[in-house]
């Protein structure tokens, strides 16, 4: 049993008691419903919203948040001696999906 969420502008495929890392949230709640179900499968039995599905929704919590790998970039100018090394890493919030609730 799976179902295809949005989060942020993003779709996430979760389970139940998966660990998800999600874009950071701005919330201080510790218990989240997601409601913008996209899809929802269970053994074979497919259903597909338009745009969400209005009888399905995710219970997560937050478990906190989290730093990405970091991810480099690097400026140079040719012939001018010049290059710059940029480093970034993204913040994440992380959630552990409890149940998805059907009905």
């Amino acid at each position: 049993m799976y179902a295809i969420v949005e989060i942020s502008g993003k779709q996430y495929k979760l389970e139940k008691d998966a660990i998800v890392n999600v874009d950071r949230l701005k919330t201080a709640e510790k218990d989240l419903v997601l409601d913008k179900v996209i899809l929802y499968s269970n053994d074979g039995e497919v259903k597909v919203g338009q745009p969400y599905l209005q009888n399905v929704k995710v219970k997560a919590e937050i478990l906190g948040e989290v730093k990405g790998n970091k991810v480099f970039g690097i400026k140079f100018k040719k012939r001018k001696n010049y290059t710059r090394t940029i480093g970034h890493r993204a913040q994440y919030s992380q959630l552990k999906i409890n149940e998805v609730v059907v009905g």
